[in-house]
């Protein structure tokens, strides 16, 4: 009995990443709906990328009026994504021109469920 509760897990936990952001003053609903475009076009072609959502605020009270939400198999398939030349483009094209603040928060998710048919 006790060797069966020290067996290590031999699953890999997959992972949920969002980033919430803060858009700068100027930037217009339609643009808004342009980086969504450009997220949904440019992340998918990634091989990282299980799935991925985006987008803009229903309450306008909200402090955070855009996301992007992505999944990913493991933290290895993440960190090879975020160096990926497709994600860093969209980074210096798409986010850093429209926002002036982020919030990343990473979450695991039970590997039970294939997100891609989810």
């Amino acid at each position: 009995m006790r060797a069966a509760l020290e067996t290590p897990i031999s699953f890999t936990l997959m992972v949920h990443h969002i980033v919430l952001y803060k858009l700068k003053h100027e930037v217009t609903p339609a643009r808004v709906e342009e980086m969504m475009m450009n997220a949904r076009m440019q992340l998918l072609k990634i091989p990282e990328v299980l799935s991925i959502k985006c987008g803009k605020r229903i309450d306008p009270d909200v402090d955070w009026p855009f996301f992007v939400a992505i999944d990913f198999e493991s933290m290895d398939k993440y960190s090879i994504f975020s160096e990926d030349p497709i994600y860093v483009k969209f980074v210096e094209e798409v986010i850093k021109p429209n926002t002036e603040e982020s919030l990343v928060l990473d979450f695991e998710m039970d590997p039970g469920k294939d997100v891609r048919f989810s």
